[in-house]
């Protein structure tokens, strides 16, 4: 069975959606398929540097292999004309194509490739069908929809949700789909990291850190999270908050967050990390001691994975796709996109040290249980075999 991955980039600076192509493809191999992924060498939006990799050959890793392809002519959008090119050329080599992203023009187009040379995929939304994703530049979207994906969708063999909720609030255009629901997975840190984050930023070891660790993004609730801090720190509860995370997309949103916490009351308490990776980021998972994010929308949330299978108790909104895994595991505690319930779900985390360690337990096993790799890898291969047949 050989199976194409396609998605448009897989740098680091994109975050987990992208990044979750990465975990799938071993966990595919580990269950005998042949893997190979198509991306390009796109590495942020703004000027930064495309990513240091060969192009146009295969790179043999963990026993798959991926192809990055220059970014080009229209680098904001992750495009590849050479990627294309290649797609249409070999796909008949292949058995299923499984596309990562849509309203993307390299995924687009690549639909529109594999209908014409009969091979099956299968596409996976990223969230992009939420009703409060479309509403970002609609109308261009409707017509994006109208002439592109509206007949990618009906030409798919499925489409791949990684949660009951997206798959319910998700649009169609009218179009009757075949769903797979199936999360993303979280691969437990080796080892433990050697840095050490309070020393690191000044932090007594009795002060609760909070940490937000994700894309810096309108959609991740910061316009919640940030004054339900200011309310909490000015009933007298102490805590430390660190912000982990970047936007390359959207770098004056970024820089919009910083000078309001550099001119907020919390700005003693708040630590500024930057984009994190690695050991870095290991360590501020295991250092912290609440994991919030209080996006308005999410499809999955794979940061809230990672935190819980580092045994970390999490604060989420209700339109954070698994809610209800954390509500039923207890594994952390779950409000609305409202700023007076944050406060108060955020309170009841602080002010219960041993609540926080059982329900960080709760999240460690939830998250074992639910996103392993091997479970999901074995799952999507035999959902490959019945599109193939």
């Amino acid at each position: 069975m050989k199976i194409l991955q396609i998605v448009p980039s897989i740098s680091l600076i994109y975050g987990g959606p992208s990044q979750m192509v990465l975990g799938l493809a071993p966990a595919l191999v580990k269950h005998g398929a042949e893997v190979t992924i198509l991306t390009t060498d796109s590495n942020g939006d703004t000027g930064q540097k495309p990513l240091d990799v060969p192009l146009q050959q295969p790179i043999k890793r963990d026993g798959y292999e991926i192809i990055y392809f220059r970014c080009v002519p229209f680098r904001r959008y992750k495009f590849s004309l050479s990627l294309l090119k290649w797609l249409n050329e070999h796909a008949h080599e292949y058995d299923v194509a499984h596309l990562h992203a849509l309203f993307s023009p390299v995924t687009s187009a690549a639909a529109a490739i594999c209908r014409q040379n009969k091979l099956p995929y299968i596409l996976r939304p990223l969230g992009t069908l939420d009703p409060a994703d479309l509403r970002k530049k609609k109308y261009l979207k409707k017509i994006y929809a109208a002439f592109l994906e509206r007949s990618n969708i009906a030409g798919a063999s499925a489409l791949h949700f990684t949660s009951n909720q997206e798959a319910k609030v998700s649009e169609r255009f009218g179009v009757k789909t075949r769903d797979i629901i199936l999360p993303l997975g979280v691969t437990p840190s080796a080892n433990q990291s050697e840095e050490n984050i309070r020393a690191k930023y000044c932090i007594s070891e009795n002060v609760p850190i909070i940490l937000f660790m994700s894309r810096i993004d309108p959609k991740k609730g910061l316009d919640l999270l940030i004054p339900a801090l200011e309310r909490i720190q000015a009933q007298g509860l102490n805590f430390h908050f660190i912000l982990a995370g970047t936007n390359p997309q959207d770098p004056n949103y970024e820089t919009s967050i910083r000078t309001q916490l550099e001119n907020s009351p919390l700005h003693q308490h708040t630590t500024i990390t930057g984009f994190v990776t690695g050991a870095s980021k290991s360590a501020l998972l295991e250092a912290s001691d609440i994991f919030v994010l209080p996006s308005y929308y999410e499809n999955f949330g794979i940061a809230v994975a990672e935190a819980m299978v580092a045994g970390r108790p999490v604060v989420i909104s209700d339109q954070v796709h698994i809610w209800h895994e954390i509500y039923n595991s207890q594994s952390g505690w779950v409000s609305k996109t409202e700023i007076n319930s944050l406060t108060e779900a955020i309170i009841q985390a602080l002010q219960n040290p041993q609540e926080r360690i059982k329900r960080g337990a709760n999240a460690k096993e939830c998250a074992l249980n639910s996103f392993s790799w091997d479970a999901i890898g074995h799952q999507m291969v035999e959902y490959y075999r019945e599109i193939m047949t």
